[in-house]
């Protein structure tokens, strides 16, 4: 499967971002968790509050909160 992540807002809405990085597709869970700690501040930066790992449509975990809060 292909691993991905979804962004969010606080409530949990889907969020679409223009000035982040995009939605990407990645081979592996540790890939996709290196990804995020990587774009995490640009994420938060526009917009997104929070982001679920998914493997293919199956939900691995999440919300997760990109806040320090």
């Amino acid at each position: 499967m292909a691993w991905t992540w979804r962004y969010e807002s606080a409530d949990g809405d889907p969020v679409e971002v223009d000035e982040a990085p995009a939605a990407e597709t990645f081979p592996s869970q540790g890939d996709a968790e290196s990804w995020l700690g990587e774009a995490w501040p640009e994420l938060l930066h526009a917009g997104v509050a929070q982001v679920t790992l998914l493997d293919g449509s199956r939900e691995v975990y999440g919300p997760m909160s990109l806040s320090a809060e």
